[in-house]
């Protein structure tokens, strides 16, 4: 990328979508002939699902990737065998191959896992698909008559496998249904796919299905297949969706042969999912700094410079000037923490930046800025750094509207250093329950160890044994973009994508489990006692 590109300001980031401008590109994987590491069984490939038994696994977990053009985007993928033969403390993993290439280049590829020196780990196949903007969701539900008997002792043990047809006249697998055992007369559960994963919004496309009955050694007997669209599912339960099951080689060797049994199609529904922008119609940002150190010392993070802007200072105005985009009126409810306010030194860990506790409310970013300013010259930088009174301090509002029409943000700027860990790990599980997200801003040099763990987007936060219903923290370093002088960001746009990436999900993922579907604008949410309010 060249240097102009690298210097992307924030007007390069849409913040209607939330994205900078990239296509979404979903990725298949397929193994053939891996290489055998299993002394009784074969190799079980992972983390896509485990296929048991098979070294030509199909996978059917997708890829998602937002595919920039003009970068080159390194895919590296690891496959490793999962041991499941011995003992739970015990498991192994044991390497097949490590191979690395880039989404430019995948289109369709084949490529030889490098891992074993002298070993033909076998063949890993690559296929991308660009997706279309469908968003629509089908769910379904298919029984089978007269299946044909596969098992000696028993009946068949019946499951279904659907494929989504290619331009270049091949099949990707796109859902596998349960096995249902010993049955020549199955009825599957009903499943929930999304029509673009199924036909990429293309209703007219083949989809093949093909029914297997289960062997354990991972040998499944096909029983036979039949072909639909997107189209005819949509008609649902008639006599167009019933389906004829046919073995092609049975039919070529015996001249009475009929099929192999019947699908049938049981229900059909489509719902349309509700997007980010769908349900937004009303929200609430809140701003609070970490006041911890020495502002007149040139170390510290909060350093009064003259000349330039500190660390704190250059997070809130970068930040900042990504979240205005979200609000109508520019007016922000804005707090501080972990300082001694005059003028009886008291230690708050939630006090407003502009000192006025019924409206705390500042003037768009120059505003939080100016606030802030004051802040450092009025009160005592002191701690210890508690989060959560300030997690509890926004939960209270997001508590009084659970109705789906407002939505709390709450934008932490922080070194990193916490003194209230089960606290705040307790206040992020209880506010999981609230329409609420916590953005959690680093700055300076700090591990940041902590704020990793309260991210919880490898471990889910619990306390007290309780597991946080959702994740809602995100957490982003701000050195990781800017330049070596630590005074200016190099891509605000990227900032922006990873300051944002997870406010999406973490908001949808709240209305739907309470069932809140998208409302027309609801009229503007103002705090008991305060005169302006932050409407998105």
């Amino acid at each position: 990328m060249d240097k102009l590109e690298d210097m992307a300001s924030v007007y390069e980031f849409d913040p209607l979508t939330g994205n900078i401008p990239a296509t979404k590109v979903e990725i298949t994987v397929s193994c053939r002939n891996l290489l055998d590491r299993d002394t009784f069984s074969k190799s079980d490939p992972r983390e896509t699902e485990v296929i048991d038994n098979t070294l030509n696994p199909d996978f059917v977990r997708k890829y998602i990737l937002d595919y920039f053009f003009e970068e080159k985007q390194n895919l590296p993928l690891v496959f490793v065998e999962f041991d499941k033969l011995l003992p739970p403390l015990l498991r192994l993993e044991k390497p097949l191959g490590v191979p690395e290439g880039t989404v430019q280049s995948l289109e369709s590829r084949t490529d030889p896992p490098e891992g074993i020196p002298g070993k033909n780990c076998g063949t890993i196949i690559l296929s991308a698909e660009e997706l279309g903007n469908c968003r629509d969701s089908a769910t379904m539900q298919f029984c089978a008559n007269k299946l044909d008997k596969k098992d000696f002792f028993g009946k068949s043990d019946p499951f279904m496998v659907f494929y989504r047809s290619n331009e270049d006249g091949t099949f990707t697998i796109c859902h596998k249904t349960e096995v249902v055992k010993n049955t020549l007369n199955p009825v599957w559960q009903p499943f929930t796919i999304p029509v673009r994963a199924l036909c990429n919004g293309d209703y007219d496309r083949t989809i093949k299905v093909e029914v297997y009955d289960w062997d354990r050694d991972g040998s499944h007997d096909f029983i036979g297949e039949f072909t639909t669209s997107y189209r005819e599912l949509a008609r649902g339960q008639s006599q167009f969706n019933v389906y004829e099951v046919v073995n092609p080689k049975k039919k070529m060797k015996k001249k009475k042969y009929v099929n192999s049994g019947t699908v049938t199609l049981l229900s059909f529904s489509v719902e349309s999912e509700s997007t980010f922008l769908d349900y937004i119609k009303g929200g609430n940002f809140w701003f609070a700094v970490q006041f911890s150190g020495n502002p007149s010392q040139s170390t510290s993070l909060h350093y009064m410079n003259p000349y330039q802007m500190n660390a704190y200072a250059l997070a809130l105005k970068a930040v900042g000037e990504i979240i205005q985009d979200y609000d109508s009126d520019k007016m922000f409810p804005a707090l501080g923490f972990g300082a001694k306010l005059p003028p009886d030194g008291r230690v708050s860990h939630e006090f407003p930046l502009n000192g006025n506790i019924e409206n705390p409310y500042c003037n768009g970013i120059e505003g939080i800025l100016e606030a802030y300013h004051q802040s450092l010259k009025t009160v005592q930088l002191y701690g210890p750094t508690n989060f959560a009174p300030v997690v509890n301090h926004v939960a209270r509002y997001a508590a009084a509207v659970q109705d789906g029409s407002q939505y709390f943000v709450l934008l932490i700027i922080t070194d990193g250093v916490i003194s209230d860990m089960s606290q705040t790990k307790e206040a992020i599980v209880n506010a999981a329950k609230l329409p609420m997200s916590i953005i959690i801003v680093g700055v300076g040099q700090a591990e940041f160890d902590a704020m990793v763990e309260l991210d919880g987007d490898d471990i889910r936060i619990s306390s007290r044994g309780k597991l946080a219903e959702r994740d809602i923290v995100q957490f982003v370093p701000f050195r990781d973009y800017m330049d070596r002088t630590g005074n200016h960001v190099l891509s605000m746009a990227r900032l922006a994508k990873d300051v944002l990436a997870e406010i999406p999900d973490q908001f949808i993922s709240y209305m739907k489990s309470r069932g809140i579907k998208p409302n027309p604008a609801p009229p503007p949410y103002t705090p008991p006692g305060h005169t302006h309010h932050t409407q998105i």
